[in-house]
């Protein structure tokens, strides 16, 4: 099958991945009621068709935060993506250096800060989590720095775990132990495709930036444990002044579902917002993206940069977070199915899918630069 779409490349990392790894990706928090609304309020958003304007020239370029961007998208931080394709992340952020994009690193990826720097021909934004060893925190920032990241994307809506139910089913989460971990030797022995290319032939599997805390030998089991016991609840607005006495580059702040957070982020000194409910993997029954975007968009822009995510699954639906209120858009599920198919080459696919949809749908609402897309095109 020639993948034509990011639903197509969905059916193919599904057949290729274990069955715990591909719902890890897949999946949402409790019901996946937000999860499906990210998905269908954005895809119910209509724009207006216009005829007979020049759209003979279409520029998607855009600036973000300093740097020139071929299309107003990057590739959101996404926890074990690496572990979807043998040295997963250094796959995805080739590709997307080779697209004129940004792409952001997990603090919890399998490929570590230096790794993906020592591969990519382009600088790479790093994701970070507060967590209770400050010490740590401090040491991946200047690692980071190190790496000549340009951009801190700081992830606020994680100060516990959601509850995933599609995980406890897989045997990701809830079977402690050796039952667990034969249950996921079972699922990945079912693919002996993935076993051979990522398990075998991908190695060292360990938590790059998180092992020299977690250890080198360290798999799922660990990882979930180690988020559980060190992501730090007590964490609040006057937080931020710790992570900019330790960051000297731009800061974005990741989670923001409410215009009164954003006022806040833009209060503690942020650079950019992520309007973003994690994908619906935390509190599930919040809004989703395309309905939380605009309000606060109304507040935010001007002051910082405001991105979003959720339920990106095509270019149109890049130009209808735009219409709404975005200057960028993040895409998360879309690069990973995509990387877990076919590896660096899908990732590259899948990007260019997405360009190729934007021009569509510019043109078809007679919009010749990001400028002229706004609420004037919703109908």
């Amino acid at each position: 099958m020639t993948p034509a779409s990011v639903g197509d490349y969905r059916e193919l990392a599904r057949r290729r991945l274990p069955p715990f790894l591909f719902h890890y990706i897949d999946g949402g928090a409790y019901d996946e009621e937000t999860l499906r609304r990210n998905v269908g309020d954005l895809r119910g958003v209509a724009l207006r068709q216009r005829v007979l304007r020049d759209v003979s020239r279409i520029d998607l370029s855009t600036e973000l935060f300093g740097a020139r961007a071929a299309m107003p998208v990057a590739l959101a931080p996404v926890g074990i993506a690496g572990i979807n394709a043998r040295r997963g992340e250094v796959q995805a952020a080739r590709a997307a250096a080779a697209a004129g994009l940004p792409f952001c690193l997990s603090t919890v990826s399998l490929c570590p800060i230096a790794e993906v720097a020592q591969a990519s021909a382009a600088p790479f934004w790093f994701q970070l989590y507060m967590v209770r060893d400050r010490d740590f925190m401090r040491a991946l920032l200047a690692e980071a720095a190190r790496a000549a990241c340009p951009v801190l994307v700081f992830t606020v809506d994680l100060p516990m775990p959601g509850a995933r139910h599609r995980d406890m089913r897989t045997g990701l989460t809830g079977a402690p132990g050796w039952r667990g971990s034969a249950r996921r030797i079972a699922q990945m022995a079912s693919r002996p495709g993935w076993f051979w290319d990522v398990a075998v032939q991908g190695r060292p599997i360990a938590l790059g930036n998180v092992a020299p805390v977690v250890g080198a030998d360290s798999g799922f089991a660990d990882y979930l444990g180690w988020i559980a016991q060190n992501f730090d609840p007590s964490v609040t607005w006057a937080d931020i002044a710790w992570v900019r006495e330790h960051w000297a580059g731009k800061l974005v702040i990741k989670g923001i579902l409410d215009a009164e957070d954003a006022k806040a982020a833009i209060a503690a000194g942020a650079d950019g917002i992520v309007v973003s409910n994690h994908g619906g993997r935390q509190l599930d029954g919040v809004l989703s993206t395309a309905r939380a975007l605009p309000a606060i968009a109304e507040v935010a822009r001007g002051h910082v940069t405001v991105l979003a995510d959720g339920g990106v699954r095509s270019g149109l639906d890049v130009v209808r977070m735009l219409a709404l209120g975005a200057e960028g858009v993040l895409i998360g599920r879309a690069w990973v199915y995509a990387l877990a198919a076919r590896g660096e080459t899908g990732v590259a696919h899948v990007l260019e899918l997405l360009r190729a949809e934007m021009r569509i749908a510019m043109a078809l609402t007679g919009c010749t630069r990001l400028q002229d897309i706004s609420a004037d095109v919703l109908a």
